[in-house]
């Protein structure tokens, strides 16, 4: 009796033993925006992260776990962004990052990525020139000449012949202001003044006042999705500018899903190019948006971030499973290089090799009553639409 009980006990401790041997945790460092006046984006972009790895928790390997690790970049502050990279691959041994919000983080980040080889996920940040700056980063996201330069183009085959500008002044908006511009011009059209706005402004009435005063068909504008598009909107509105026949254009940012609510009928009308839309009707997006509103709340509309940051994941648990949770940082970019996903709420969409920025449909949308309720409508679709910007500047 004693002998079989020791034996028994010897392969229970094998067993366990084998099991510790090859549970393997994969630890992911998210940087996001979390605090400061940008906090609803980060919440946007986190809530993305949790829907997808409470849905495929299940679905990665036997004895693989992931830990995710997040940190506050308190918005656009690149220095914050770079120590908590730093912090993140020294002190916390990820062997992946993530995030974020803002552009210019992403720049500061990216030269760390390539000293520490540790693969960048973007699930946000959309100047073109990202991708560039470290064989380590692949986005999945957006680039804003993705959206604003093919929207140059068709509105000036629209019938809108004189645009005034109006960017935020940084990074994205830089890039959203020179593919439009490119775009509109090249195409015919004319542009007949522009504005850069400060970063999380305060008040928009300024610069709508001088684009009105132009007297354009249209204002081309982009802002940080969230409460600065809600406070563009009102400008645009309480000046008058619908009612003097001048149109709001943009990308997506301008009429972003979840802010829709509180925009109220001045949005009705506005035409985005953009990647995707909560109202689109893809079977893939309506399982994608039940399962939103029954994690989050029957009332909330999912953005464009919290897409990115769930197909982010998406792309993550590919390269986790396909190497058993032990993360080699050149076989990972390797893996991303040219993954598709076909099945996204956003549609098809892609990691080009070449250059490791996404590949993706642009839809042409209108703000409509749908139901009652205000939604961009998808009307025109851009299929596999890659960054022109790097089309336009190949490596030399």
């Amino acid at each position: 009796m004693g002998f079989r009980a020791s034996a028994v006990g010897a392969v229970c401790i094998a067993i366990c033993f084998v099991t510790a041997a090859s549970a393997q945790t994969v630890k992911l460092g998210v940087i996001n925006t979390y605090s400061g006046p940008s906090a609803n984006l980060g919440e946007q972009l986190d809530r993305g992260i949790r829907l997808y790895v409470k849905q495929h928790e299940k679905d990665l390997p036997p004895g693989v776990k992931l830990e995710i690790i997040r940190r506050d970049d308190t918005g656009p502050n690149p220095e914050v962004a770079k120590r908590m990279a730093q912090e993140l691959v020294t002190r916390d041994h990820v062997q992946l990052l993530a995030g974020p919000i803002y552009s210019p983080n992403a720049l500061a980040i990216a030269p760390i990525a390539t000293e520490a080889k540790v693969p960048f996920i973007i699930m946000n940040a959309g100047t073109a020139v990202i991708t560039t700056k470290s064989p380590y980063i692949a986005r999945v996201s957006f680039t804003m000449w993705q959206s604003s330069y093919p929207l140059g183009v068709w509105a000036a085959k629209n019938g809108i012949k004189k645009v005034f500008t109006a960017v935020t002044d940084f990074a994205p908006g830089i890039d959203s202001e020179a593919a439009f511009i490119k775009g509109f011009t090249e195409a015919g059209g004319q542009i007949v003044g522009s504005v850069r706005m400060p970063v999380n402004n305060a008040d928009y009435v300024p610069f709508m006042q001088r684009a009105k005063d132009t007297t354009p068909d249209a204002v081309y504008s982009f802002v940080p999705a969230g409460k600065d598009a809600v406070a563009i909107m009102k400008a645009f509105g309480d000046l008058g500018l619908k009612q003097a026949g001048i149109k709001l254009i943009g990308p997506g940012d301008l009429t972003t899903d979840e802010e829709l609510p509180g925009m109220g009928d001045v949005a009705l009308g506005v035409v985005t190019a953009h990647h995707y839309s909560a109202a689109a009707t893809r079977p893939a997006n309506q399982a994608f948006i039940k399962a939103y509103k029954a994690e989050f709340g029957t009332n909330e509309e999912p953005s464009f971030l919290v897409v990115d940051a769930y197909d982010g994941m998406a792309a993550i648990f590919h390269v986790i499973a396909a190497q058993q949770g032990h993360i080699d940082p050149d076989k990972t970019l390797e893996l991303l290089k040219g993954w598709r996903n076909e099945d996204s709420p956003r549609g098809p969409f892609m990691i080009d090799p070449a250059t490791r920025d996404v590949v993706q449909n642009e839809y042409v949308r209108r703000v409509e009553k749908v139901n009652g309720q205000l939604a961009n409508v998808e009307f025109e679709t851009l299929p596999m639409v890659k960054d022109p910007w790097k089309e336009m500047n190949p490596p030399k």
